[in-house]
């Protein structure tokens, strides 16, 4: 998610990390907030380790670099509650010549992020 308001990474790595703590300690059935393999089938991985400027993170719309080279997409809350309820992750996996379809029904699903001012809270 952008940050487009003027901040570091010094600032936004360690509110990511916190972030990612908070939530697998909510939900530890669902998400972890660390890179170890064992701990992660079936969890989703908040990897607050992409906040740094040194990092290559594909972005929104980037193809993925493998044999079937699927989109990132964003996604509706609704096609989110879908795959989770039919347990197929198939729901959320497009292609390229699938997005451009879908661009045209849908709009950009992405855009309204990049005009919204955001700011982060202090660390408690």
């Amino acid at each position: 998610m952008p940050l487009n308001t003027p901040i570091d990474y010094g600032a936004t790595k360690p509110f990511s990390k916190r972030v990612a703590e908070v939530l697998e300690q909510r939900m530890p059935e669902l998400v972890v907030s660390r890179m170890t393999k064992k701990l992660r089938p079936g969890k989703v991985l908040v990897d607050w380790s992409q906040n740094d400027e040194h990092k290559t993170t594909a972005t929104v719309y980037s193809l993925r670099a493998r044999e079937r080279p699927t989109v990132s997409t964003p996604v509706t809350w609704e096609e989110v509650a879908a795959c989770h309820d039919q347990r197929d992750e198939g729901l959320l996996t497009f292609e390229a010549r699938e997005l451009l379809a879908r661009a045209d029904e849908q709009g950009d699903l992405f855009a309204a992020v990049l005009s919204v001012k955001q700011h982060l809270p202090a660390l408690r």
